[in-house]
Formats: C-alpha cells, structure tokens, sequence
C-alpha cells in the first residue's frame, strides 16, 4: 500500500510512495505525531535525479526489516530538496558543521521541535566502506532517545544555536568597504593558486563546473586587459567540453566529473548546469573570439529546447543518472544502472558504425573491452564512456582520411548513436518547473540570442529561435508561477499546480532572466516585472540591520533557522545574483535606493573579498562590475533599416563586454522604453539608418551609424 506520500506532487516523493517505510511529507501532521507519540524525527533529504537517493533507497527504504525499524522508533518525513531548499539548508548546515561535509541524500535525527541532533548523509545497509550501517545507526538513536533523552535534546538546542550563529552570513566583514582592484587582484591569485595548469578546473578530483567563479575570473580579464584569468577560464571550458563530461552525442553537460581528467562523468544531467554553463561558453566566445565555445553552448541550448522543455515553454528540471541498461524488459528500480543510457560496448559500436567506426573509435578513445579508467562500483565493466582522446588533425592521420572525411564521418556517427540511444530505455526527467532554474534557462537562452547574432561564430540562424524559447519560459512563470494579486512568485509547477511562495533565490533567478530577456528584446513588459520582482524581493527578503539578503521570509515557525546564504555552489547564491541585478537596474531606471541597498550588500564582504573569492567568486564578479562601472549601449532602429541593425548588433555581439547594459530599440518601442528610460527619447536613429550610443552614466557618445564608427565608440569608453 502506498504511504502519504502518495498525494504529492514531487516527483522525489513520489519515488518513495510505495516505500514500507510510513512516509510524511514535512508538515504539522508530522510534527504533531512525533510530539504525541514521544518520538524522534527521521528526516531523509534528496530529489529525485541522486543516483546515492536511489542506492539507499533499494538497500534501505525498500527493505521491510529496515522499514520496520523506522517506522517503530521514529517519525519518518521525506523532503525533495528542490521544493524545499529553506528546510534543506537548516539541516545540511547542521551536518556540515557537525561532519565536516554534506550531500544528498541527507539523513537527520530531529526532535519532535525540529531541532538536530545526529545527521550524515548516505548510510550503507550494514557497515562497511569505513561507514557506519544504517541499522546499526537506527538502533543506536534508539536507544540514547529512549535511555537518555534530555542528554539529546540538549545537545540539540546546543546545535541549534550554532546553527543560527552561521545562518548570519559565513563570510561578512564588520566594515563597509567595497572591494577595490587590489582585492580583486587578491582573489585572481587564490584561483591561480588552485588551478590545474595540466588539466584545467580548479583542484583535484573530483571536479565540479563552478561557472561562477569562471565568470568572475572572466570579468576580470576585461576590467584589466590581463590574460591569465581569462586563459584559466579557456583551458577549463575547453578541458569540460571536451572531456566525458560533455555528452558528445545529444549535447548538454552531465553534473561533474569522478576524476580529475574530465573522463568518468557523474550522469545526472542538471537545468541549472546547462544554463550557468552556456551562459560561460558563450562569455569565452567573446572574449577569445573562438567559435568553438560558442558552438558548445549553441549544442547544450538545442539539448535542452529538445529533452528539457515542455509543450508550454517551462523548462524542466533535470535527467536521472542511472537507467535501464538496453536489453532489460522491465524498469524495476534494482536494474537501474548508473551511465546505462551513454556507455556503449566497442561491439554494438563497431556493428552501428560500420566504416565510420575506426574514425569514431581513434577521436573517442573507443577500446573493445572498454575504455573506463575509473570504475570502483563496477558499472562501466566493458564499457565505452566518451571523451575526446585526439583531435581531428590526429585522427584523420591516424585512419588515412582527409580532415573532412573525417568530420563528415563523426556527423554521421552522431546522427546513428542518437539514434540508437532512441530505442534505450531513457532516464527519468524530472519534470517539475522550478521558477530558479527557469530564469537562469531564460536567461541563458536570451543572451545567446544576442551573442550567436556576431557573425564570426557562424550561428546566427539560431538566433531567433533562441530568443523566442525565453519569451516563451518567461511568459510560462509568469502564467503559471507569479500570482500578479499579491505580487508573489511561486516556487513550482508540476502536473498542473503551483506550490511554495518562492525564495530568494527565486526571485533574483527571475529578474536575472528578466534583464537578460529585455536587453535581447527591449520590450518594457520584461523590464518592468523584472523591477517589480527586485522590489518584492527587497521588501521580503532585505536585511535593513546587516545588508544582504536572507534566503527565506521567516514566515514558516517550521524552518528553524532564518538563513543568509552567501555561498556560490551548483548554483549561485541569491545575493550574488541579486547585486548583479541591481548593478544593472541601476544602470536603466531611476535609482530608487537600489544603489544603496548594493553598497550594502558589497559592503558586507569588505576587504576580505580577496581572500574569500573562492568561496563567493559571484560577488566578486559584482565587486569587479563595480569596480569597473557599468555603461550603456542603446541601438535605435527606424524600423526599416535591417540591414544596419544587422551589422550593428553583429559588431557588438563579437565583443566581451561584461560592464555594458544593452538597449535595443525599434519604432514599436521607443515611445513606451522613453516613458521608462526618459534618456532614451534624446538617442533616435539617424538618416534612416539603425545608429548605436555608447553612453556611461546616462551621457552619450557621438552616435555612431556604421560598425566602423562603433567599434571606435567601444574602444574609447
């Protein structure tokens, strides 16, 4: 019989639904059990795409002894972290600060108040690996509940308090200062410092895309003309897109690699991954002129337009890691396998490719008793993972071919793989609406509709369609997730309900993909609720006493712990995102304290941003924008003179310029962008002819109407 979980929408509950364990939801009914009861809390933490969630759910949660034992000692409660990040957060605090680490699936002992007291993250079935058993763990929380409660509770209250304490913010400074360019320097220094000149990525194994610290170290690059930020950037951009990482034949980036060669991908495949990732190619695009990055990112975009967008437009939230291997009948979850869906056999590669196979095997390291060099569990026994182990010069060397023979044969190798892997049992999509990971998707697909417009990349068909698939997400949040009544955007979507007022997090995502979206379109609707999205956002979440935003209301007396989240992971940090936002609103509307609540927020951090780069790199790309100021470039079109806006927005897009807030307008734009942005009314086009303005602090340049006349404009500014 299915357990409570039944009733949600999560696809992570869901999962657990038919569980043995006697699930709950987080809420009071579950509260309210373990206070009647006496119990302790067992909250296990996860979303449905953690390869780890599912190995310890076959071993553990879908085991009737062990589900015995949970369901006689304790209150179980699950959470999908991508629903409830403000619960999630409380409690990874907790288990970091207690174990030294943290990770999915969590698993917390609670008292029936909600406080910690015990917590990890997987739990064999039984020790071994130098890890406790679960069982064993059950047994022994058992007991000290049973025979030694107040000792327990205690400690909890104790750990309660620490956690608050680090819910202020980790990394605040007691000062005001803004970072300057010698801390900018600083922290340019620490990712030297880490950074694998052999390998690219920063660290050892195992390695994780941090775009944020690439674009920080990108902006960098074109605040002060050195080399060396943006060539660490390249390096490890080039190292990710060709390494197993990348999907080489249906595109998009799995989660991060298990080695420090980019070889054995962990395969979940995440929203927020493609859209930080494609927003990082298309930055190197610019800044090193090289089609290949953009290229890349144009392969991830059509990844996720086909795999991860639904009918509406709403981008969904990620692919699973593990499948069913080919050849299996059933999907029973035991058969579920790791990479199954990507890894090929050198065999059924040699019998699909027929002569293409040698040319495909020399550039991707195929071995007929298989290529993984990194295999602890046994998965990819036999196995081929692809990566790219030669470049084309080589491999047309190596087979006897020309460099086009050889780039014919892997288009068509690609085209057969895609193919075949039709017929595979697929991973499962989570196909949840997250409004966070739909801006940054928003966003990412509205800037390549302006970068891939350069045509130096070769790529400019894509532009428009690049640009309606933001309109179209955007116009699905805010149909389906912004309740325009009380102006409260929601968290989720899924199966045709809204659930959860949205975070922080949510709401910086949004204006981000907003701004985005409006510098692509020049549209007023996107501009306009993207000001008012950074207005909630302020008054919900703004902490008027320290600066900064904190990730929840305070609203829920469920959620312990009233967090200010600074860190940059997988994902940004609300507060980050929420400067870079502000730097540009600024930069278009009339100030309204948004300059105010900047300094703030940057003040925060101090002098000591340089030495804690590493661990918020985005608010160091805002430190590193304001630092270098912000401009404007208005490109004004009559509406008959294609053929110039063409060029002039080809010649902008063919350089990096990260400081620069772009404003395109058009006949049917100008008068409502005027009655926003009074400055544009003075900026026309001019002799019938598309003409830019390259302005800072709203005061203009002489207009320029031909790309020579631009590219004057941009060096001089």
């Amino acid at each position: 019989m299915a357990n409570r979980l039944a009733g949600e929408k999560s696809p992570y509950l869901l999962q657990h639904a038919d569980n043995p364990v006697n699930w709950r939801p987080w809420g009071e009914d579950a509260f309210a059990d373990a206070k009647r009861e006496s119990k302790p809390i067992f909250l296990s933490i996860g979303y449905s795409t953690c390869h780890w969630c599912h190995v310890m759910a076959h071993e553990s949660f879908e085991n009737a002894e062990i589900a015995a034992v949970i369901n006689r000692d304790f209150i179980p409660i699950k959470v999908d972290r991508e629903e409830r990040p403000d619960v999630d957060r409380v409690y990874m605090t907790f288990v970091q600060a207690t174990t030294g680490s943290g990770g999915w699936p969590m698993s917390v002992w609670l008292t029936p108040e909600l406080e910690p007291f015990y917590g990890g993250t997987y739990f064999p079935p039984q020790s071994r690996w130098n890890m406790p058993g679960f069982t064993e763990v059950l047994q022994s929380i058992a007991r000290s509940w049973a025979t030694d409660r107040l000792r327990v509770v205690q400690s909890a209250q104790t750990l309660v308090n620490e956690v608050r304490r680090l819910g202020a913010g980790r990394v605040t400074s007691t000062g005001d200062t803004i970072a300057g360019p010698e801390q900018l320097a600083v922290a340019v220094r620490q990712f030297a410092a880490a950074f694998d000149a052999r390998r690219g990525g920063f660290g050892d194994a195992p390695k994780f895309p941090r775009p944020s610290e690439l674009l920080f170290l990108l902006r960098e690059h074109a605040r002060t003309g050195e080399a060396a930020p943006r060539d660490m950037v390249l390096q490890t951009l080039r190292a990710m897109a060709l390494g197993g990482m990348r999907d080489h034949v249906g595109g998009g980036f799995h989660r991060y690699s298990v080695d420090g060669n980019w070889r054995v991908p962990h395969f979940e495949k995440m929203l927020y991954d493609q859209a930080q990732l494609v927003l990082a190619y298309l930055e190197a695009a610019q800044a090193s002129g090289d089609p290949f990055f953009a290229e890349i990112a144009e392969d991830t975009l059509r990844y996720v337009a086909r795999e991860l967008r639904s009918a509406d437009g709403g981008f969904y939230s990620a692919e699973d890691a593990d499948s069913i291997p080919p050849g299996h009948a059933s999907d029973e979850a035991p058969h579920a396998v790791e990479g199954a869906f990507y890894a090929w056999s050198g065999q059924e590669l040699r019998e699909l490719l027929g002569d293409d196979f040698d040319v495909f095997a020399s550039r991707f390291g195929i071995e007929e008793n298989g290529n993984a060099p990194f295999d602890p569990h046994g998965e990819f026994t036999g196995l081929n993972l692809l990566y790219t182990a030669r470049n084309l010069e080589d491999v047309a060397s190596k087979t006897s071919r020309t460099i086009d023979d050889v780039a014919e044969a892997l288009s068509r190798a690609r085209l057969v793989l895609f193919a075949a892997r039709v017929s595979r049992p697929r991973p499962h999509l989570d196909d949840k609406v997250l409004a966070a990971w739909n801006g940054l998707m928003i966003a990412a697909f509205a800037r390549a509709s302006r970068v891939l417009r350069a045509e130096r990349f070769g790529l400019v068909d894509g532009a428009e369609r690049h640009l309606e698939a933001a309109r179209r997400a955007a116009r699905f949040v805010r149909d389906r997730l912004w309740r325009a009544g009380d102006q409260t955007l929601l968290r989720r979507y899924r199966d045709g309900e809204a659930a959860f007022d949205g975070y922080a997090e949510d709401y910086a995502s949004m204006v981000f993909g907003l701004v985005e979206l409006f510098q692509a379109t020049g549209e007023i609707e996107w501009l306009d609720w993207a000001d008012t999205l950074q207005q909630r956002m302020d008054e919900r979440f703004w902490d008027a006493e320290s600066g900064g935003w904190f990730s929840t209301t305070g609203a829920d007396p469920s959620v312990l712990v009233r967090l200010k989240e600074d860190y940059d992971g997988a994902e940004p940090s609300a507060g980050a995102l929420a400067a870079l936002n502000l730097l540009t609103l600024s930069n278009l509307l009339p100030d309204d304290g948004r300059m105010a609540r900047l300094e703030r927020a940057l003040g925060r951090f101090g002098e000591r941003l340089g030495e804690v780069a590493r661990v918020v790199p985005l608010v160091a790309a805002a430190a590193s924008t304001w630092t270098a100021g912000v401009g404007q470039v208005v490109v004004s079109s009559s509406g008959s003179d294609h053929e110039s806006m063409s060029s002039l927005r080809s010649a902008l897009a063919s350089h990096y310029l990260p400081f620069i807030v772009a404003v395109p307008v058009t006949d049917t734009t100008r008068d409502e962008l005027a009655a926003r942005l009074p400055f544009i009314a003075s900026l026309p086009a001019r002799d019938g002819a598309a003409t830019a303005y390259v302005c800072r602090n709203f005061v203009c340049q002489a207009p320029a109407s031909s790309v020579e006349a631009l590219e004057s404009a941009l060096v001089a500014r």
